[in-house]
C-alpha cells in the first residue's frame, strides 16, 4: 500500500471519528435533559437535528472513502449503492437545511420589535415546527430523483458519461440533459443558501448597530462578556461561514469532475471537504453553548459556575457590580427610546 493510501485513510478516519463523536455527544445530551426533565429550547431541537443529520452524512460518507482508500473495491451491490447515496444526499441536505433555519431563527429572535420581523418573531415557534417538518419531508422524497443514475461498482459505459467511485457508478446526462439534471438538483440548495446568507446579513447588521450603540455607554464596572444573544449569533454566523466555505469549494471540483475530468485525486479531496462541516460543527455549538458547559462542569466534577436565568456567565469578581447595572438600566429607561440598544 502507498504512502498516500495511508495517509487518506487516517484523514478519512480520523475526520469521521472526530465529527461523529462531536454530533453524538450532543445528542446523547439533549437526550438525557429531556429524560431528566429539563425543557429544551426551540433552538436545541434544531441542533438536535443537524448533529443527527451531521452523523449521518459523516457514516455515509467517510466508511466508503476509508475503506476504497484502503484498496477494498466493489463492496457494494447496486442496491447498495443507491441505498448509501440516497441516505447520505438526504442527510447533507438536511444539515443544509438545519443551518438555514437555525440562522434564520436566530435572525428573528434577535430582531428588534419594531422591525418588519415582530410578527413572524411572534410566531416563531409554530413555524419552526412546520418548517422542520418540511425539510424531512422534502429531502426523503426529492433525493428520490437522484437515485436513476446510481449504479453499480462493476457498471460499465462510455467512460465520458460515467463516474466511478471505487465503490459505485453513477451514470452522468450529456449535453442539454446535464444541465437541466444539475439545475433541478441544485435549486433547493440554492433557495436554502440565498435564505441563509440573507439571515446572515441582516444580523451582521443589527450586531454592527448593536456595537456602535453599546460604545456611546461606557462602562467598566460591568462583566466584559457578550449577551447570550450575541454569542448565540457570533456561533451561528461561524457556522455559516464555515458552510459556505466548504460548500462553495465542494461545489467547484465537483462541476471540474463532471464537465472536465475525473482524477481519483480531486475525487477524495471532494469527499473531505464535503465532510468538513459535518465534522466541525458539533464542536462550534459545543464551545458556545452555555448550557454544554455546564453540564460539562458537572460530568467531570468541577464546581459549576453561577449562571443568571439567560444562562450569562458571571464572573465572580465583578458581583460587586450589580448597583452599577441597577443604576445604568434606570438611566437607559430616562433615554429617548431610540437611543436604548436593540437586543
Amino acid at each position: 500500500m502507498k504512502s498516500e493510501d495511508i495517509i487518506l485513510s487516517i484523514a478519512f478516519f480520523s475526520q469521521t471519528g472526530i465529527g461523529v463523536l462531536g454530533n453524538s455527544f450532543l445528542i446523547c445530551l439533549f437526550i438525557f435533559m429531556v429524560l431528566s426533565g429539563h425543557r429544551m429550547r426551540l433552538v436545541d431541537t434544531i441542533v438536535t437535528q443537524l448533529a443527527l443529520a451531521n452523523c449521518l452524512a459523516l457514516l455515509l460518507k467517510g466508511i466508503p472513502q476509508t475503506v476504497i482508500v484502503l484498496g477494498l473495491m466493489n463492496f457494494l451491490d447496486e442496491t447498495g449503492c443507491k441505498i448509501v447515496f440516497y441516505l447520505h444526499r438526504t442527510a447533507r441536505n438536511l444539515s443544509l437545511n438545519m443551518t438555514c433555519l437555525l440562522s434564520a431563527f436566530q435572525a428573528t429572535t434577535i430582531s428588534p420589535s419594531n422591525s418588519n420581523l415582530a410578527e413572524l418573531k411572534a410566531r416563531a415557534p409554530k413555524y419552526l415546527i412546520f418548517s422542520t417538518l418540511f425539510c424531512w419531508t422534502f429531502q426523503l422524497l426529492f433525493n428520490v430523483f437522484f437515485l436513476w443514475g446510481i449504479k453499480g461498482p462493476k457498471f460499465t459505459r462510455n467512460r465520458t458519461e460515467i463516474q466511478h467511485y471505487g465503490y459505485c457508478s453513477n451514470v452522468v446526462p450529456s449535453g442539454f440533459y446535464a444541465s437541466l439534471f444539475a439545475t433541478i438538483l441544485s435549486f433547493p440548495d440554492v433557495v436554502c443558501l440565498g435564505l441563509m446568507v440573507s439571515a446572515s446579513g441582516y444580523m451582521v447588521i443589527l450586531l454592527f448597530r448593536h456595537h456602535k450603540q453599546a460604545q456611546q455607554i461606557h462602562i467598566t464596572c460591568l462583566s466584559p462578556r457578550a449577551s447570550p444573544e450575541t454569542r448565540a449569533t457570533k456561533t451561528i454566523l461561524l457556522l455559516v461561514s464555515i458552510f459556505l466555505t466548504s460548500y462553495s469549494l465542494n461545489c467547484i471540483l465537483t462541476a471540474h469532475m463532471t464537465f472536465v475530468k475525473f482524477p481519483s485525486g480531486l475525487m477524495h479531496t471532494s469527499a473531505f471537504l464535503n465532510s468538513s462541516y459535518p465534522a466541525a460543527s458539533p464542536y462550534v455549538l459545543i464551545r458556545s453553548n452555555s448550557q454544554i458547559s455546564r453540564y460539562l462542569y458537572a460530568l467531570c466534577g468541577r464546581k459549576i459556575p453561577h449562571f443568571d436565568t439567560n444562562s450569562k456567565l458571571i464572573s465572580p469578581t465583578r458581583c460587586d457590580c450589580k448597583k452599577a447595572a441597577i443604576r445604568v438600566k434606570e438611566f437607559l429607561h430616562q433615554m429617548k427610546p431610540e437611543c436604548i440598544p436593540k437586543y
